[in-house]
C-alpha cells in the first residue's frame, strides 16, 4: 500500500436528507419552510456588474441589521454560510482542549461528524427515556458543550433556566446553544449572553426564513468571542458570504410582518396535524419545531416510510439506536398535511 494513504483523513460524513429530482411530491424530510421568502426578498434584484466583485469579508450591513433586530452590538455578532458552517467554525475555535465535549447521543448528526473531522474528543451522554436533558451529565470535566434548543429530531425545546444551570455549572467550558429551530415555539436564551462570557448562540435563515437555499447563518455572543470566531474565519475563507446572501438577507430581516405570519401558520398546522395522527395511533414528543417525531403503536417506522415514499410522500428515517422506530415528519401547507393525514389514515 502506498505511504500516502496513511496521511488522508478518513471520516463518516454527514448524511443529509433525500433531495428528490421528481418536483411532483410532498417533501417532508428536510425540515424547508413550505411557504417561501419575504415578498421583499423576492423584490430584490442583484446588479449582475456587482457580481465580478468580492463580497464586503465582514459581511457589514447583514450583520447591523441582525444586531439591531435583536439589539446587540454588531460586534457580537458573527455570520457564516448556514448555521453549518458557524457551527463548523466554533467547533474549530472553542473546542480545542483535550477534554472531551459533550453533546447528547440522540441529536442534530452533524456534531460527532465536525468532532472527528476536527480530532476533538467527545462524549455522548444519553437522553433520558422520554428523550429529554439529563443536566447531571454536563457537570462532568469537559471541553465544550453544545446541543440544539429545540433538539433535533425530537423537537424538544428546554427552558431557559434549564439552559443557565448548565451554563452556569461549566464557567471554564465555552457552551453552543443551537436554535435553529427557537422561532417555533421555543423561548431563546439569548438575553444569557449578557450574564455569561461562554455562551455562544448559534442561529439560521434556513428553517424559520425559508431561506435554506441561500445558506445564512449567524452567532451571537460577547465580543471577545466573536473575534476569536472572526480571526478563524479570516484564517479559513474570508469571502464566505456571495453579495446576493447578503442583500436577500437584509431584506428577509426588514419584513417581521411576514416573518411572524408564517411562523403562526405552520405552528398552527403542526398543532392540527399532531392531533389528527395521534387518533390514528402515533404519539410524539412535543415538538417546539416545525417538525415532529412521531412513532406508531403497532406499524413499524419503516414500513411508513417505505409506503409513504411509494406514494410520493417524503420522511426523514433514522437508522440508528432508540430512534429506528420513529419518522421526524417536517410540517408543510395545509394542504400537504391534509394529504399526509390521508396517507397515513389508508396505511393504518
Amino acid at each position: 500500500m502506498e505511504a500516502w494513504r496513511d496521511n488522508i483523513r478518513k471520516v463518516v460524513p454527514y448524511t443529509p436528507g433525500e433531495q428528490p429530482k421528481d418536483l411532483d411530491v410532498i417533501k417532508l424530510n428536510t425540515n424547508e419552510n413550505p411557504y417561501g421568502p419575504s415578498k421583499k426578498v423576492e423584490s430584490v434584484v442583484s446588479d449582475p456588474d456587482s457580481l465580478r466583485l468580492y463580497p464586503d469579508p465582514a459581511a457589514s450591513d447583514l450583520v447591523t441589521a441582525i444586531a439591531e433586530y435583536h439589539g446587540v452590538d454588531p460586534a457580537q455578532v458573527f455570520v457564516g454560510v448556514g448555521s453549518d458552517d458557524v457551527l463548523a467554525m466554533s467547533f474549530m475555535t472553542f473546542f480545542n482542549s483535550n477534554k472531551p465535549i459533550l453533546f447528547p447521543d440522540i441529536t442534530y448528526s452533524f456534531y460527532d461528524v465536525w468532532a472527528d473531522l476536527f480530532r476533538i474528543p467527545y462524549e455522548t451522554p444519553a437522553l433520558t427515556k422520554d428523550f429529554r436533558i439529563d443536566p447531571a451529565d454536563y457537570r462532568r470535566p469537559n471541553g465544550g458543550i453544545v446541543f440544539p434548543n429545540p433538539n433535533a429530531p425530537t423537537g424538544i425545546c428546554e427552558s431557559v433556566e434549564f439552559v443557565e444551570d448548565i451554563v452556569k455549572d461549566n464557567p471554564d467550558s465555552i457552551v453552543i446553544i443551537d436554535e435553529a429551530y427557537i422561532d417555533f415555539g421555543g423561548e431563546t436564551v439569548l438575553p444569557l449572553i449578557d450574564k455569561y462570557d461562554n455562551l455562544v448562540v448559534t442561529r439560521t435563515f434556513s428553517k424559520s426564513r425559508a431561506m435554506a437555499g441561500l445558506r445564512i447563518g449567524y452567532a451571537i455572543s460577547n465580543k471577545t468571542l466573536i473575534k476569536a470566531l472572526n480571526d478563524v474565519k479570516y484564517s479559513f475563507n474570508s469571502y464566505t458570504m456571495n453579495r446576493p446572501s447578503i442583500m436577500l438577507g437584509i431584506e428577509s430581516i426588514k419584513d417581521d410582518e411576514y416573518f411572524k405570519e408564517t411562523i403562526g401558520k405552520i405552528i398552527n398546522t403542526r398543532e392540527r396535524f399532531v392531533n389528527e395522527i395521534e387518533k390514528l395511533g402515533f404519539t410524539c414528543p412535543k415538538s417546539s419545531a416545525n417538525f415532529v417525531f412521531a412513532t406508531h403503536k403497532s406499524i413499524p417506522a419503516k414500513e411508513i416510510f417505505d409506503e409513504a415514499r411509494k406514494n410520493n410522500i417524503y420522511f426523514r428515517y433514522f437508522n440508528k439506536p432508540r430512534i429506528d422506530n420513529y419518522l421526524r415528519i417536517s410540517i408543510g401547507t395545509d394542504d400537504e398535511m391534509d394529504k399526509c393525514i390521508e396517507f397515513l389514515k389508508s396505511l393504518v
